[in-house]
């Protein structure tokens, strides 16, 4: 089932290419990844949490395996 990422769409509407650019791939794909037709990596999870401010977590944007990945936010 595809995950919708109602945030990421938002974000991506007032988003600069300056903005764009900071998360290390394309608008194109962002909005791939925003209507739940990729997955974002792990690298490109942190990078567009950090980028949308935690409006969108790892956790969210990698649901089935983000604790084998940061298992550290396990804990908090």
């Amino acid at each position: 089932m595809r995950t919708k990422h109602a945030q990421l769409l938002d974000w991506l509407k007032t988003a600069s290419d300056e903005d764009v650019d900071r998360t290390g791939t394309s608008r194109g794909y962002l909005k791939q990844i925003a209507y739940g037709n990729k997955q974002a990596s792990a690298a490109l999870a942190v990078s567009l949490e950090r980028e949308l401010s935690g409006a969108l977590s790892r956790k969210e944007l990698r649901p089935s395996d983000w604790s084998e990945i940061w298992p550290e936010l396990s804990a908090a």
